[in-house]
Parts: structure tokens; sequence; C-alpha cells
């Protein structure tokens, strides 16, 4: 009986096969192989700084870093040439969130939506009037324009403007660049696929940070889809689809193509699913099962933390992309370490 009771206890405490990693409290995950972002997140909860700080911070760091050219100025210019910023960042202590959506001419969007928390009682701004507000907080005006943005955009001019994200309208878009005009007749032909279009192509930095006693907080941040029209607004700076963070549960941020991602609200998805007991890997599976349902090659991964500092991740698998790489930093593994999942 003394051996049934220790194998017994033995259960209780293993997590299951296939479980997420669990890393002992504080926690810091990120999409993508940032590592300049996590390890300034971790250094952040290091000195004292709060997660809020630390979300604000490390996707502050890859703003500065043009993260793969998605992140941050100089990159993905829209079919007008400029590069506009989306970013978001959550409490999960009071559910308060700060967002701006095509911040114009301002480099530090995450700052500027970390803003909207503490000095308005809004919760998203959105172009032009972003760009004023952020100036009111005190952030300078500056060209997000680089050389590199100017070639990406001449490349795509010269490739008769492909891809794009137009459909129903005259000239053909697939085959030239506008202005284009609204055909009579609208046809429901098959869409372009995301894999075409989006692989690598827009990597947002989404991460999420649960302190020692649990505390959540999530955040964003991303220049959007290369090309995309202008006025366009993806998942990232939309709480629930970008980030979600509740601290009685967990928080989960995605990463993808945003158009398809943020009509099912992902990160909100998988905090629920995390609430109700499922473990972090298989809550992000689960989410991605649901986009597959509908949109099967899209573009897209998230990640998962809960509370007891457990975490996964998953992505939709697809020509070209079959794993998705991401951060981990934690008191168990004592750096910030980069970790693979398979697609499914």
């Amino acid at each position: 009986r003394p051996r049934v009771m220790v194998a017994f206890l033995l259960l209780a405490v293993l997590p299951p096969a296939g479980a997420a990693s669990a890393a002992a409290l504080p926690v810091v995950i990120n999409t993508w192989a940032f590592r300049t972002a996590a390890e300034t997140a971790w250094r952040v909860l290091e000195m004292g700084g709060s997660e809020l700080d630390a979300v604000e911070r490390g996707c502050g760091q890859c703003e500065i870093d043009q993260c793969d050219g998605s992140v941050g100025y100089g990159g993905s210019p829209d079919e007008s040439g400029e590069t506009t910023l989306d970013a978001m960042i959550m409490d999960g202590n009071t559910m308060e969130v700060g967002a701006v959506a095509d911040l114009r001419r301002v480099k530090n969007a995450i700052g500027v939506a970390r803003k909207v928390i503490e000095y308005t009682k809004h919760t998203l701004l959105v172009g032009e009037s972003a760009s004023l507000f952020a100036v009111k907080m005190g952030f300078p005006y500056e060209d997000l324009t680089t050389q590199k943005s100017l070639s990406l955009y001449s490349e795509w001019l010269n490739q008769s403007c492909q891809p794009n994200y137009w459909k129903n309208v005259v000239p053909d878009s697939s085959t030239s660049c506008g202005p284009y005009k609204r055909r009579e007749e609208v046809t429901h032909k098959e869409e372009q696929t995301s894999s075409q279009r989006s692989v690598r192509n827009h990597d947002t930095i989404g991460m999420v940070v649960i302190g020692a006693s649990g505390t959540v907080a999530s955040g964003t941040s991303t220049n959007g889809a290369i090309h995309k029209i202008p006025g366009r607004v993806g998942d990232s700076p939309i709480a629930g689809a970008g980030s979600y963070a509740d601290s009685t549960a967990g928080g989960a941020a995605a990463t993808g193509d945003g158009d398809i991602m943020m009509r099912f609200l992902p990160s909100y998805q998988a905090v629920e699913y995390m609430r109700m007991g499922t473990d972090p890997t298989v809550a992000c599976q689960k989410v991605i099962s649901r986009i597959q349902k509908y949109a099967p090659k899209f573009f897209g991964a998230i990640i998962c933390a809960n509370t007891t500092g457990s975490y996964g991740a998953a992505c939709n698998k697809i020509p070209g992309f079959t794993q998705f790489h991401f951060m981990v930093s934690s008191r168990l593994l004592g750096q910030p370490t980069e970790q693979v999942v398979d697609c499914i």
C-alpha cells in the first residue's frame, strides 16, 4: 500500500504526457526567435520592473531592432509606400488595454499604447489622431521610411503591384496596379491563399509575461502586412485577437495572417480554454484547429501560458511553414531559450 501511495503522489505532481513545459514563475514567452526582446523583458523583471514594464520594454526592443523587418520602422510599406505601426498592451489585473493602430511618424508604438492606458479612459486610438496623441505624450515625430522600405516598395511596383489585397475590382488586381474601381458584379472566386502572400511576410512580436505572483500582462507590436491597403488594421492591436491577458487564467498572443486570425479572437479563446483547465499546449492547438476549419491554408501561430507557469505554442502547417520558433525565459531555464514546435 505505501508503494501504491507513492506512485499516486508521483502521478499527481508529474505533468501528463505531451503537456506544456512547467516553468517556475516568473515566465516570459514571446513569438518567434526574437532573442533580444526576450532578454530585455527578462532583465526588466530581474531589476524589479512590473509585468507591464517588461512587456513594453521587450516589445519596444523589437521596434528598435526592426525584428525581421516586420516590427517597427522601415519595414512593410503599405501600397502607398508608407510604414505605419500597430501595437497593444494589456494589464491582466485590471483588464485595461491600451492600443494604437495605423500610427504614423512615431517609432515607439507600444510605448504610445501604454500611455493610452495611463492617460486616457479609452482603449484604442488610430491614425493621424493617434500620432497627435503621441506627440502630446512627449514622443517625437520621426520618419519611419528607410532605404530598405523604399526598395521593397519600388520592387513591388516593378512587379505590377503583386501581391496585393484587392478583389472584385477593375483593372484586374492580379495583373496590374491601380487605381482600382469596384466591379459592378461581385464574384466569389477563391481568394489567393495566405501561404502565397503571408509566410514570413509579417511576423508580429507577441509577448506574455507572468510575474512571480501570477500577475499577467501581454502585448504586441507590428508594422502589419506588407503592401496592405492604407488604413488596414490587423489583429495585433485588437484585444483578444493579437493578445489577451487575465491574471485569473493566463495569457496568449498570436502572429500571422491577422485578417483571418482576428475573426476568431484566438488569444481570448486560448485563455478561456486555459481557464477551464486545458493545458496551454492543447489550448493553443484547439485554437489553431478551430481556424483551420474555415481557412485551412492560413499562416499563423499562437503562444499560451497559464498562471502556474506552464506554457505552449501551436501553428498551422502549410508549405514553407512546418515549425514555429518562440522564446521562453524562466527561473528553470536560467536564460532566454529558443524553443520549437511542429505545426499541426
